[in-house]
């Protein structure tokens, strides 16, 4: 199998990227398990939240989520549950788009990124067949993650105005980004059983997580949708009628007494900012919001 050099390392990879062989942030090694149905993705994320912590508790810590939240990025980077998926990732990484044909490609799901204690969680749809397909990071490499961190940056949930790469030193300040679909679908269209069979996983990272965060940015409709069914899934309280998603919409979740506040923003896609749908002040805006909210006591 043909290697070529990670653009930041210059350390060969295969595409797609074997667990554990060195690419920069690969939370997996040759032994994680691997889920490969429905069934498994279910079973597995269920062992990776401790006992209670579903509920959110109210003396959970960081230090107490670590070690699952690292397994639970490390079996979401292996997962091979959806067979479509699957084929159409791993084909991306072998035909690769030309401007990128000197490159590895990651070619595996990717896991949720930034703060393991997060006051601000960003949702979005399923990574780039060339943005995070490539790169192993989500939002990372394409028009779009331009966009998102240099938004992210200007309201200070971000070290860096770019990320190119994994490994390229960004960091998230208090925020972390997860994909309703852990791996690029064709056409950038899940069908709904792979969300669904994706949802487990989603569900234990918000279990992990939710203890700390103050506000929710959901990505497009489908983001917003995914985010409201997690929450939900998780007993928490979602006004009804069922809020809808607009650019600037919001909604004031409760989870245990404490509020949380969930933003819409249009999907910082090409086609959302060369029509000029999506404005950088409009994504400041939103964005801007839930940094705010994130400072708030409490």
């Amino acid at each position: 199998m043909t290697e070529l050099p990670h653009p930041l390392t210059g350390w060969p990879f295969a595409s797609p990227v074997p667990p554990g062989t060195g690419w920069p942030g690969d939370p997996a090694s040759p032994a994680t398990p691997v889920a490969r149905t429905p069934a498994q993705v279910r079973s597995r994320a269920r062992r990776l939240v401790p006992n209670g912590m579903n509920s959110a508790p109210e003396h959970a810590v960081g230090d107490q989520t670590a070690v699952p939240l690292a397994d639970l990025e490390a079996q979401v980077s292996v997962c091979r549950a959806c067979p479509r998926l699957v084929a159409w990732r791993e084909e991306v990484a072998t035909d690769k788009r030309a401007s990128y044909a000197d490159q590895p490609y990651w070619g595996r799901p990717i896991a949720g990124w930034g703060s393991a204690t997060p006051r601000v969680l960003v949702v979005g749809l399923a990574p780039a067949a060339h943005g995070g397909n490539r790169t192993g990071r989500i939002f990372t490499g394409d028009r779009s993650g331009d966009w998102l961190f240099a938004s992210l940056h200007r309201v200070g949930l971000a070290t860096q105005a770019t990320s190119e790469h994994a490994g390229d030193g960004q960091r998230l300040v208090d925020a972390r980004m997860v994909a309703a679909v852990r791996c690029a679908p064709p056409l950038n269209k899940p069908t709904t059983e792979e969300r669904d069979t994706c949802a487990p996983w989603l569900d234990a990272e918000l279990a992990l997580v939710q203890e700390h965060v103050r506000a929710v940015v959901a990505l497009g409709s489908f983001g917003w949708d995914a985010a409201l069914r997690a929450v939900r899934r998780a007993g928490w309280d979602v006004p009804t009628p069922k809020p809808r998603f607009g650019h600037g919409a919001e909604a004031h979740l409760r989870v245990r007494g404490r509020d949380v506040l969930l933003l819409g923003s249009y999907h910082p896609s090409q086609q959302n900012t060369f029509t000029g749908k999506l404005t950088e002040p409009m994504l400041d805006d939103v964005l801007g919001r839930a940094a705010a909210a994130a400072r708030m006591p409490g």
